[in-house]
């Protein structure tokens, strides 16, 4: 490996002593949004997929499809898995009668530890989780969530306990879901019930209120890795809430430009927060494989600060001189909106484009 040349290393020096010397806020980082790409014949076929979630990992892809022949029901549960984060997906399996049923299981979400695997039900809109006692254990049969968090009987009515599209917190702690039960904003919200450990019972949902919650349909809650990031939205109006820690209130929500031909729903960011995965609806068939696919989109931050189309020594002084301050401009890490504060994880994410512009590219001999 080569050694940086001396500029890099002096531009480096600089930005350290900067993060030394300067002394918070909240921000939310400039990004744009590749084009969506679709994920390939082996997790998209002739069937119709849903919503998906990633093991913590990143290593699984769990997800449901509609009337796909070896399965239990209409619509069942599978998993698909992959060596490493670069490696292909294999071929998806069915979880099994276990988890499955003849009815329609829908909208997964694993855990942080792979333990316990929530999802929807849309026969009776009752929540169910299963649990395994190891990553190598078969799954438990399901047990559904009652009150507080849903229903002990079948629902589906404004003002009825329902509940269905579950995303469990990495720790465990805090599950959002969507509900059109009584005290929302709109025809159906989106809540989270939380516990203090996983031993404790959930407690009474919570609505996340009106900078989440519109007056339309709220759904398919997905919430980061870091509890810092929920991302929502139903039929192709995905937003973005942030909040500065996981005791605060969330901010204003803001729509995310996704540049996509048909109707889509059903956001999951991968485990890093660099990429959101959705679903295409049947009416994008000519665009993928089947009648609903999988899709993903990057969010690329702006590092070119200064707007001259070009990412130089100039942009890293702009860092430089907001360094420790919640400035949006320079708030680029983590990805992909930030954290409130200019810090070495906005630094981290500048070098990383500023080696694409200015370092120079290697030979296949490694010249």
């Amino acid at each position: 490996m080569k050694l940086l040349n001396c500029a890099r290393t002096k531009v480096l020096l600089v930005v350290f002593v900067a993060a030394i010397v300067f002394g918070s806020g909240i921000a939310r980082a400039d990004f744009t949004m590749s084009e969506p790409v679709n994920l390939g014949p082996v997790i998209n076929d002739s069937y119709d997929t849903q919503e998906c979630d990633f093991s913590h990992d990143g290593l699984q892809l769990y997800f449901a499809v509609w009337n796909r022949p070896d399965g239990y029901g209409y619509d069942d549960l599978y998993v698909s898995e992959r060596e490493t984060l670069n490696s292909p997906w294999q071929e998806p399996v069915n979880l099994g009668p276990n988890v499955n049923s003849s009815g329609l299981e829908e909208q997964p979400s694993i855990s942080g530890d792979g333990l316990e695997l929530y999802f929807s039900c849309r026969e009776d809109y009752i929540l169910r989780v299963c649990t395994r006692a190891s990553k190598d254990a078969p799954w438990d049969s399901p047990v559904k969530i009652g009150p507080p968090v849903g229903s002990n009987e079948p629902a589906m009515e404004i003002g009825s306990n329902d509940a269905w599209g579950p995303d469990i917190s990495a720790d465990g702690l805090e599950l959002y879901f969507q509900s059109n039960r009584g005290g929302g904003y709109g025809s159906s919200d989106i809540w989270v019930t939380k516990r203090a450990t996983k031993d404790d019972p959930w407690g009474e949902p919570v609505n996340l209120g009106p900078n989440v919650n519109t007056s339309a349909n709220d759904g398919s809650p997905c919430i980061s890795t870091d509890g810092l990031t929920l991302v929502c939205g139903e039929t192709s109006d995905m937003r973005a809430s942030t909040r500065r820690s996981t005791n605060e209130e969330w901010e204003p929500a803001v729509k995310l430009n996704i540049s996509f031909p048909c109707k889509f729903f059903g956001p999951t960011l991968s485990p890093d927060n660099s990429t959101l995965y959705f679903n295409g609806s049947m009416t994008c068939g000519e665009y993928g494989y089947g009648a609903g696919d999988f899709w993903q989109v990057e969010f690329i931050p702006i590092v070119d600060f200064n707007s001259d189309e070009i990412v130089d020594l100039a942009d890293l002084l702009i860092m430089i001189d907001n360094w420790d301050t919640d400035n949006s401009l320079c708030d680029i890490g983590p990805m992909p909106w930030g954290d409130g504060v200019v810090d070495i994880e906005d630094l981290k994410i500048f070098i990383k484009y500023w080696e694409q512009e200015n370092m120079p590219q290697t030979t296949e001999n490694g010249e």
